[in-house]
């Protein structure tokens, strides 16, 4: 795969005349209201000025939107999108073969809440396929240090190291890609059809890390972030490591191969922590709730983890709220020794996906801690654990190579 830097393109007008072609462009949009579905037809015109587009809409436009003549209003499968906190498989179906019907060479799937969406950042993803020889490009927007914390914990870290994408997103909720990354993904969507859950997740940068692909990630600004509705932590948790780890899985032989990182990260610095701030009762309660799961969990804990790993989680139930930090490469090996039993089947996947969450939930706590609030320090922290499970990848390639020789 060749995976290109981040890039702010929204002030760029690369869509040039040569760039076109009568159906080009298809864009995807999940049910909105009449007024939400205007503003992001008159969105999409500004954003792509000159440029046709396939719009794929569930509903009907209000009949006092401005006529375009660049736009044209397609028929939109059942299947297309679910309009849930994430793209599914299902979305990236009924994308791709809407794409090959009208022989589209751009395809944009957006995602719930794209009102919210800026106009630059619909005019990066598009123009990044369209005009950049990318075939698939992932947005990055702007977000907190409470934002995202499920990516930047375990989806960016596990994608970047494992399959060489420096993308922050890894499971989309917007995404532009090129028609033969369509293809790839519908093939991948049909493969997950007999799938038990009904909208299982899609892996697109995996996809395209083993079909040696370009991937970019392109600044998109702000944008509200759906809720996930009444999943609670645990489920989210367990469907989103479980698909994950099912991936990772089927793309051993890929990643257990010796590559360079195709996006380099930044030396990661100490990041001193965050100062007595009105989150510390939280960090409290969160470390007390870590205590607590530390004593429950021994026992499935000691079945994935080495000795090593469980002595460094009982000195973390120890520590006082105002020093507990768990260590980035600590918590990239726990994840790897969850992927690797997991994939050995070392007890019932859905006590070990539950296992997870009160390891993930002190990561979380680190976080809060290092980050003290400001945006800056979590981005530093995100980077700094990413960095680590770069760092101890040949951990778990000699673990699931050799698992015997590591039996904790």
């Amino acid at each position: 795969m060749s995976s290109l830097p981040i890039a702010d393109i929204s002030n760029e007008n690369p869509l040039g005349t040569a760039a076109r072609s009568a159906a080009s462009v298809l864009i995807c949009l999940p049910s909105l209201s009449a007024e939400a579905l205007q503003t992001m037809h008159e969105r999409i015109a500004a954003a792509l000025p000159g440029q046709s587009v396939l719009l794929a809409s569930p509903d009907v436009l209000p009949e006092n939107t401005p006529a375009s003549e660049t736009i044209q209003l397609v028929e939109y499968p059942a299947s297309l999108p679910h309009a849930g906190w994430a793209l599914t498989a299902s979305d990236y179906l009924g994308a791709a073969d809407l794409a090959q019907k009208h022989g589209a060479s751009t395809i944009l799937v957006l995602g719930a809440e794209t009102v919210s969406l800026s106009t630059g950042g619909l005019h990066a993803l598009v123009a990044s396929v369209l005009s950049q020889r990318v075939d698939l490009a992932l947005p990055r927007y702007q977000t907190g240090p409470h934002d995202a914390l499920v990516s930047s914990a375990l989806l960016y870290p596990l994608t970047h190291a494992l399959f060489g994408a420096g993308t922050h997103l890894p499971l989309p909720l917007d995404v532009a890609f090129s028609s033969r990354m369509a293809e790839r993904l519908a093939a991948a969507a049909r493969r997950l059809g007999s799938a038990a859950q009904s909208t299982p997740l899609l892996w697109p940068v995996a996809e395209a890390s083993v079909a040696a692909f370009v991937v970019r990630e392109v600044e998109a600004g702000e944008r509200t972030m759906p809720h996930p509705g009444d999943a609670d932590l645990n489920s989210l948790l367990a469907e989103v490591a479980g698909s994950l780890f099912t991936d990772i899985e089927a793309k051993a032989p890929f990643w257990q191969r010796s590559r360079a990182s195709i996006s380099a990260l930044p030396t990661a610095e100490p990041i001193p922590l965050g100062a007595e701030t009105e989150e510390l009762a939280e960090v409290r309660a969160m470390a007390e709730s870590f205590r607590s799961a530390y004593l429950n969990l021994q026992e499935i804990w000691s079945l994935v983890l080495p000795p090593q790993s469980l002595l460094a989680l009982k000195k973390l139930s120890l520590a006082p709220a105002e020093s507990f930090l768990m260590p980035p490469d600590l918590w990239a090996r726990v994840v790897y020794d969850f992927v690797l039993a997991y994939h050995l089947r070392t007890i019932n996947r859905g006590h070990l996906l539950g296992a997870l969450t009160p390891l993930y939930l002190a990561w979380v706590t680190s976080h809060l801690r290092r980050a003290a609030g400001d945006a800056t320090r979590s981005a530093l922290h995100v980077e700094e654990t990413a960095a680590a499970f770069a760092a101890e990848k040949p951990y778990v390639v000699a673990r699931w190579r050799w698992p015997d020789r590591f039996n904790p």
